[in-house]
């Protein structure tokens, strides 16, 4: 990433703009102007993470990078958080999107601005701009959503296919930490206050998010899947292939009127400017380009570029983390593209590929094959969303596929992937809640296998997302799962194996009963695209940045991801430790600091056995006065409800100046 310093506009900062809204809310802004009268276009980052030391590594990258070439740029702390006045209430509340909206016509009517404005965010960035859109506020004209979804109950942390995905207790325990910290106190006479008042009103979201485990109106709100033709504003979508949101690009650039494009790196859940893995392309300029275009005008081509440009990932040995991902750029003029076709591969008893039955055990040929794992298959799943630069991609998928059915192809010629493969299985369970987890994996010649793509489902949600229905103990169904969007190419000589098991631990939580499925047949479609050249389809300039955040390093960070198996009780173990360090931001002085934990136990005999515990510490400083705050929470399950439990402490030099628990049973509902 090459670091610019000199830019066609002098940038001039402002650390705490105040937008009072009609309410009499103050929200706090960060806002880097370029120099000069103006009036300019503007560029909205709404977030609740902090711009005071939440968000400030990056921000230094990106938005000094943008008003350097002539936009105005607001970086704002949603209510509630950071240095913004409010209470916190909900993620992508109908408040925050409304608070949006008014922010967006505060920043229009500014003599600065030339009333046109765009919106920027990745993950929830990404996610309420895309919301906001939807409400079709007039300044706004474009907006660049990286990381987010389209369908909040298909495809974001609670539930996939759905199944209650652990990321519900564990990002909601994020949240139980990260809107608990205090302001900055240089910046507000009476953050005492505003502190305690934060601490006392801070929702428990895990809880709140559980109440509803179907796809109800709860979800609906925010789904811009309900309806596509509400957004009229520009979309530039951006997603990685490391990144649990994927499936939302190619979902925008087929169903958006509006000019839309679309663009997917091998990147975990970064900014593509300084993302891992590699390569890094130049973001900032294609956000530039999409903004002069949208919102000041300018005729630069952006309506020329294929709708959908993605990396080809070459297939490459798993690994729990990559610095670098070998690949080429390929382009599309459009999504769905009109060159990809679908290639059925069909399962047999231990077996895939194309045929029709006419050799015994071969694809096609009948067979039944029974499927009951252990509840610890899924250990080498990785992190659902990989964010923290640890060890969290998916790693040998062996061990897992010795709990599974498996079926393997023979060796292969090279394979290009793009798109969402399909399974399509006809299974009978045994019990009247069952769930399964599909993987579709590179079987290397030596045995070793990566994953590809994958997907869950929760059987009795098969025919309704938002009307479950119990299984029949006996009933033969028949189903059909989309895997999460791909472009993976297999190389020659190479095999492809699908995998179906019956939990996937720790990424879903276990059904009350161990459930056995019969498979007694199946496919798979594969959208595979012919194969192209050896060079790319695309080229984008090099990743650059401004020039980064100068801190003091106080503690260094580090992660780790660990296995551990109790050979006394047999319990299994996933223990994850994300140390992010602490230290000092040099250009205002605040130190900042956090450290979590999370802790996710299961026997491999038992589903109720399940835990799942989390833990954070976060810290601010400033003139001798060290704020900390200690964030617990745990779920647990018996065979009819769920079990939450959270504790919430807050320590002024050490000194506890506030405590709340709050505990919840929570039933359960076709899970």
């Amino acid at each position: 990433m090459r670091t610019v310093e000199r830019f066609p506009h002098a940038v001039d900062e402002t650390p705490d703009t105040g937008i009072v809204l009609a309410d009499g809310t103050r929200l706090s802004a960060r806002v880097w102007m370029p120099a000069g009268p103006g009036p300019f276009p503007a560029v909205l980052e709404f977030l609740p993470y902090r711009k005071r030391d939440g968000t400030t590594v990056r921000d230094a990258l990106t938005h000094p990078w943008f008003a350097g070439h002539g936009l105005a740029c607001l970086r704002v702390d949603m209510r509630g958080n950071g240095d913004s006045e409010g209470l916190m209430e909900d993620e992508y509340s109908p408040r925050e999107l409304a608070d949006a909206v008014e922010v967006i016509d505060w920043i229009a009517a500014q003599p600065w601005s030339n009333g046109r404005v765009g919106m920027m965010g990745i993950s929830w960035g990404g996610f309420n701009s895309l919301q906001v859109a939807a409400l079709a506020p007039e300044p706004l004209k474009a907006i660049v959503t990286l990381c987010s979804t389209v369908d909040r109950y298909a495809d974001d942390i609670h539930y996939k296919g759905g199944c209650l995905l652990n990321e519900n207790l564990g990002w909601g325990a994020t949240m139980w930490a990260y809107s608990s910290r205090p302001p900055d106190p240089a910046l507000r006479q009476g953050w005492h206050e505003m502190w305690q008042e934060r601490l006392a009103a801070e929702p428990f979201l895990p809880a709140l998010w559980l109440r509803h485990q179907n796809r109800d109106a709860y979800w609906k709100h925010g789904s811009v899947c309900e309806n596509y033709g509400a957004i009229k504003a520009a979309v530039l979508a951006v997603g990685g292939w490391g990144d649990s949101y994927k499936n939302a690009v190619p979902a925008l650039v087929q169903n958006i009127a509006a000019p839309v494009k679309g663009i997917v790196g091998p990147w975990v859940h970064k900014y593509p400017h300084f993302a891992v893995p590699e390569p890094r392309i130049g973001f900032l300029q294609e956000a530039l380009r999409w903004w002069r275009r949208w919102l000041a005008g300018a005729p630069d081509g952006v309506e020329d570029e294929p709708a959908y440009r993605v990396y080809l990932m070459d297939g490459v040995r798993p690994a729990s983390w990559y610095d670098h991902r070998p690949g080429r750029w390929i382009a599309e003029p459009a999504w769905p593209a009109p060159g990809i076709t679908t290639e059925t591969l069909v399962l047999g008893d231990g077996t895939l590929g194309t045929g029709t039955g006419t050799g015994a055990g071969g694809p096609g040929a009948p067979f039944r094959v029974t499927v009951a794992s252990p509840q610890d298959c899924g250990m080498d799943g990785g992190e659902f969303c990989a964010i923290w630069l640890g060890p969290e991609m998916p790693g040998d998928q062996r061990r897992d596929d010795a709990l599974s059915a498996t079926f393997d192809s023979a060796p292969m010629a090279a394979t290009d992937i793009v798109g969402a493969p399909v399974v399509r299985l006809r299974l009978t369970p045994d019990k009247p809640v069952a769930q399964i987890a599909v993987r579709l994996n590179h079987v290397h010649p030596d045995g070793a296998a990566t994953r590809i793509t994958w997907g869950v489902l929760n059987l009795c949600r098969a025919g309704s997302m938002e009307h479950p229905e119990p299984l029949v103990p006996g009933r033969e169904i028949e189903i059909a799962l989309a895997l999460d969007h791909i472009a993976y190419r297999l190389p020659e000589g190479h095999a492809l194996r699908l995998s179906v098991s019956t939990s996937y631990w720790p990424m879903v939580w276990p059904v009350p009963e161990a459930a056995t499925l019969v498979l007694s047949g199946g496919s798979v479609d594969l959208p595979v695209r012919a194969a192209g050249g050896a060079g790319d389809e695309v080229r984008f300039e090099p990743a650059e940045a401004a020039p980064a955040l100068q801190a003091r390093e106080i503690r260094p960070g580090g992660h780790v991801r660990r296995t551990e198996i109790d050979q006394r009780t047999g319990i299994v173990s996933l223990i994850i430790e994300d140390d992010f360090g602490e230290a000092e931001n040099l250009d205002h002085g605040l130190i900042a600091g956090s450290v979590a934990r999370e802790r996710w136990d299961i026997h491999p005999d038992d589903p109720l056995s399940a835990r799942g515990q989390a833990h954070w510490s976060e810290v601010v400083e400033r003139d001798g006065i060290r704020l900390r705050t200690e964030a617990r929470c745990s779920m647990r399950s018996d065979a009819q409800a769920f079990h939450l439990d959270a504790t919430l402490q807050a320590f002024e030099n050490e000194v506890l100046v506030f405590e709340t628990a709050k505990s919840d049973t929570i039933p359960r509902d076709h899970r």
